[in-house]
């Protein structure tokens, strides 16, 4: 199917920069676009506007991104001069430095085809360095934002230069900093977010500064879409009634992002209603290229969702972050990075009649897992592009956190700009961004000879291979082609419990349910669909595998096929644009006779917003311990995320997920298996109502069209009534109700001093957890249900609150008291120290009892106790969520030792000043015999200046062993935020020096 060879370029052994030292300890002065000058970085700092002139971009005064800065230069504490022994010269050299831009001589002008100008820019060509021209593009998007926020104090020309080298640097591991361009944000991470901005403003104030330096100085988008859940489906009027109690729940939660939108500068909100952030930011928030005040420079973007790699599609490099981290760069810190391997993977021939973009994405990602890109772009190239929509690229990339890369990047091209004008930007504006790329050597046209670029190490997939296929049932990467699909069902039934697994014995696997729905007969058994969703930004943003859905549905109605009642079937569209081309189709109609009715526009089923499922169904469920499947067009189906009762959780294409509603069940051959009986009493199969590639093509060329992208998108800045009914206080410190429970000051900022405390011991600590491989954030802090007998449900009953409005964790990321008890509350958790028990339980060592965790970890906690994780590969796999860090910190968690850990969520630990230590290769808890009741030492020096990223450190325990882990602190940067207690202390102290 592919093919992989490698190259020298693959990782080396890491090295440590010399130049790193100088800057990693300083935050940055002012946004990506106020250091494009050749001026001092602050000279460009205005108002924010849109870079395009399309109306639907004019429309946004009411939601402008004001940005107020001023000059700025942080002083550093002695612990951090320890850190950085270059800081001094750095600092008496300043001023002169920054006085004239070290590129200034390649700043140059673009000229506009009919005279004048579209603006200046840095030129990459001016440099007539042969080294660029072999750079992936990806790289060349680094060296950009390089070279224009360089001024030889946050950026030098040191850093420049690694990343020019690229071909030798990145195999060493060294690290850049970079500043993007913008950072985006959701509703579950954003209200956080927002919550630690403004208490960081009361912290500022607790010392005696200006709270007002506690503004993004980047533009910050936050669109509201994760908190819509399905509670009412199979409806003309699902929309509005689930619209009304999303407001019921959230309302305090939206009034606090409104009171953001207008205390906090340079920050965007988009309402409820208006669609799922990655395809709001792909078809509406995406500049492509920047042009702010006459300067032109790439976009890109950090997002606090990890499938903000969707706009890679669009040729806008952009990955997920945690929330600490994007916090501190809407603040103004430059982000560290490791320079990362690429690896390039061409696509070659054309996919086959009836096969979906879906199906390639999951074979894209089970191929790259197995190649291993963690910690790594991926660049996708080749002849197999031409015959790939931009949708069809955005899909790829959306899925880069299944495949573990940091970005899945597609670098612009002519579909690029024909998908730019589809969307409503305007010709003009397209203009400009095919002119600046082609200026600076970021665009590829593949009617022009190709230039060979170097790569890490090199795939490639023939398109004619990939096949119709789906996932599961517990993971993502767990590809298994359509037409082994029931014996690999089969194979899960009789395996043990696990990833593929369930354990059911021989003679229970043809167990039958009945029960009674609305006064009707009904059965259930192993296999059979109780949740059938077309969700989430992976599919819903992809027009053809939408309408193909709306044409099977079609297909079904006029053969006399129905989806059984019972079966909660949903559509929730990325944004308003689907509903347009999907009414101008007149496929809605037959959708909604098979009850996938519109729901609402956001994140459901995918995030765990499923609702919940009839009573009956669930009772047929519990009662009989069957194996109930949900099928979902979403990119995660980790065990527990998409409803508790589904146990078996697949990911398909949206015309597969109504194709499995009409079957009814997983456990069915497409290919011999009749999916039900038609009208005229003859067997009805999968081939008789898929639609051909061409019928699909038909159906979008006509129904998509660039008003409906017009039209949607000016509306959205009119809000909903609903949300403009909405009043807030026009305070810029926000006043916390200590009575909320969705809004609470967390303590993070308690007697913060403006002395750093310097690296933590841990000593004779206990484990608090003892896990296998792939905990998932999921499973630290989970997005789902609050269950009834849970310390958070337990928290919300004592203040008067009703089950019936617990509502989700996600919605309640805001109070630090909810989510505290959240961690490690999924009840699929497995710890070891419950010795096979599955449930969020753990043994308090001290006396021996069962607890739950956040009992025992208030229990260790107020004894003075320090407590670590032992943990298997994988550690924090799975959506980026600043909770999983938080939490445990929270819980008094001081170590997490793994196998790996996800790059996202070591980040996140160590930005909350949670030490990562690593298992040496080749071992583990399990081998080295560590059971969890051991007390753990970790010897790490006490003075900050004599840890050094990635050095080893022994750990000893109270029995006599002892084992050598790395500590994953892997930047300078992020040491001096170990060195304050966190990231956000560290910016704090920083700031209030200003």
């Amino acid at each position: 199917m592919y093919k992989t060879t490698s190259s020298s370029l693959l990782r080396a052994a890491s090295s440590r920069s010399p130049l790193l030292s100088s800057r990693s300890s300083l935050t940055q002065s002012s946004s990506s676009a106020a250091s494009a000058s050749p001026s001092p970085p602050s000279s460009l700092l205005g108002r924010r506007s849109f870079a395009t002139s399309s109306p639907a971009f004019r429309s946004l005064p009411r939601w402008s991104h004001c940005l107020h800065s001023r000059p700025s230069l942080f002083r550093l504490s002695s612990q951090i001069r320890a850190v950085s022994p270059g800081l001094d010269r750095l600092e008496r050299n300043f001023s002169s430095m920054a006085s004239e831009h070290p590129f200034k001589g390649i700043f140059t002008t673009l000229p506009k085809p009919g005279g004048g100008e579209f603006g200046k820019f840095y030129s990459l060509p001016a440099l007539n360095d042969p080294r660029i021209d072999k750079l992936p593009y990806s790289i060349r998007i680094l060296l950009e934002s390089a070279i224009r926020n360089c001024d030889n104090f946050q950026v030098t020309k040191g850093d420049v230069e690694k990343i020019i080298d690229w071909e030798k640097t990145a195999p060493k591991q060294v690290e850049i900093p970079f500043k993007p361009a913008r950072v985006l944000l959701q509703d579950f991470t954003g209200v956080p977010a927002v919550v630690d901005l403004a208490c960081m403003r009361d912290a500022m104030n607790k010392l005696g500064s200006d709270s007002n330096k506690i503004n993004p100085l980047v533009p910050v988008d936050l669109v509201i879409d994760h908190s819509v859940q399905v509670d009412v489906a199979r409806s003309e009027n699902a929309v509005q009634a689930n619209m009304e109690l999303e407001f019921q729940r959230n309302k305090e939660r939206f009034a606090f992002l409104k009171w953001g939108s207008t205390a906090f500068q340079n920050m965007l909100v988009v309402p409820p209603g208006s669609g799922i952030v990655h395809q709001v930011n792909l078809e509406y928030l995406g500049r492509v290229v920047f042009n702010t005040q006459g300067v032109l420079y790439p976009d890109s973007v950090v997002g606090t969702d990890s499938h903000t790699t969707m706009i890679d599609g669009l040729g806008v490099a952009g990955w997920g972050v945690g929330g600490i981290e994007a916090e501190a760069t809407m603040l103004g810190q430059p982000m560290s990075m490791v320079l990362p391997g690429v690896v390039g993977f061409k696509l070659s021939g054309k996919m086959r009649n009836g096969v979906t973009a879906t199906d390639l994405v999951l074979t894209v990602t089970q191929i790259l897992r197995k190649h291993g890109v963690v910690g790594k772009f991926v660049e996708f190239y080749g002849d197999g592009m031409s015959g790939l929509s931009l949708a069809d690229r955005a899909t790829i990339a959306n899925m880069s956190p299944e495949y573990g890369a940091t970005m899945g990047f597609f670098p612009v091209d002519h579909v690029t700009l024909e998908y730019l004008k589809l969307t409503g930007r305007s010709d003009e504006t397209v203009a400009m961004i095919e002119a600046y790329l082609r200026a600076n050597n970021m665009f590829v046209d593949y009617n022009e000879p190709q230039q060979d670029r170097a790569y890490s190490s090199y795939l490639e997939l023939n398109l004619d291979n990939v096949e119709p296929c789906i996932s599961g049932p517990k993971r993502p990467h767990d590809r298994v082609p359509l037409k082994e699909m029931k014996a690999d069902w089969n194979s899960c039934l009789d395996s043990k419990v696990g990833f593929k697994g369930f354990a059911i014995p021989k003679e229970a696997q043809e167990k039958v349910a009945n029960f009674s729905f609305n006064g009707k007969p009904a059965e259930i058994t192993h296999g059979s669909v109780v949740i059938a969703a077309i969700t989430s930004c992976t599919n819903t943003s992809n027009p053809s595998v939408m309408l193909g859905a709306g044409l099977v549905a079609k297909k079904a109605c006029d053969l006399g096929l129905q989806v059984k009642p019972w079966i909660k079937t949903s559509l929730a569209p990325g944004s308003g644009v689907v509903t347009k081309y999907l009414l101008k189709s007149g496929l809605q109609e037959y959708l909604n006779q098979q009850g996938f009715n519109i729901v609402g526009y956001g994140c459901t089923t995918c995030i765990g917003n499923s609702g919940e499922i009839n009573e009956s169904v669930g009772a047929a469920i519990t009662e009989n311990d069957i194996v109930a499947a949900a099928v979902l067009s979403g990119n995660r189906n980790f065990e527990g995320r998409v409803h508790p009762l589904t146990r078996a959780n697949y990911l398909a294409s949206p015309p597969l997920v109504v194709a499995y509603a009409l079957a009814g069940t997983v456990n069915i051959d497409f290919e011999t298996e009749p999916i039900g009986t038609g009208k005229n009493g003859k067997d009805v199969f999968l081939r008789d109502i898929w639609p051909t590639t061409e019928e699909i093509a038909e159906v979008v060329q006509s129904s998509v069209l660039p008003d409906m992208f017009r039209a949607t998108y000016e509306s959205i800045t009119k809000g909903n009534p609903m949300w403009n009914e909405l009043s807030v206080p026009e305070n810029t410190l926000y006043s916390w109700d200590p009575k909320s429970t969705y809004i609470h000051e967390p303590p993070y900022f308690k007697d913060m001093t403006m002395d750093p405390p310097g690296p933590h011991n841990v000593k004779d600590a206990y484990c608090l957890l003892n896990f296998g491989d792939s905990i998932t954030t999921d499973h630290i802090s989970p997005a789902g249900n609050i269950q009834k007998d849970s310390p958070a449900a337990k928290y919300l009953m004592e203040r008067g609150v009703d089950r019936k409005d617990f509502n989700s964790y996600g919605s309640r990321r805001g109070n630090d008291e909810i989510m505290a008890r959240g961690t490690f509350a999924n009840i699929r958790i497995v710890n070891k120290l419950m010795n096979g028990e599955v449930g969020p339980k753990t043994v308090h060592i001290p006396s021996g009892e069962k607890l739950s965790v956040f009992d025992a970890a208030m229990r260790y906690k107020s004894s003075g106790e320090d407590t670590i994780i032992l943990a298997g590969a994988e550690y924090g796999s799975g959506s980026s969520r600043d909770w999983a860090a938080k939490g445990p910190m929270l819980q008094g968690v001081k170590a997490v030792i793994a196998k790996s850990f996800e790059r996202i969520h070591r980040s996140n630990l160590v930005g909350m000043g949670i030490i990562p230590l690593c298992f040496k290769s080749g071992e583990d808890a399990d081998t080295l015999g560590l059971t969890g009741h051991e007390r753990y030492t970790i010897h790490l020096p006490t003075d900050i200046s004599e840890i050094r990223p990635g050095q080893d450190v022994t750990v000893t325990t109270d029995n006599g062993k002892s084992f050598t882990c790395t500590v994953r602190f892997d930047t300078e940067v992020e040491l001096a935020y170990f060195n304050h207690g966190g990231i956000l202390p560290y910016v704090i102290r920083n700031l209030s020096k200003q």
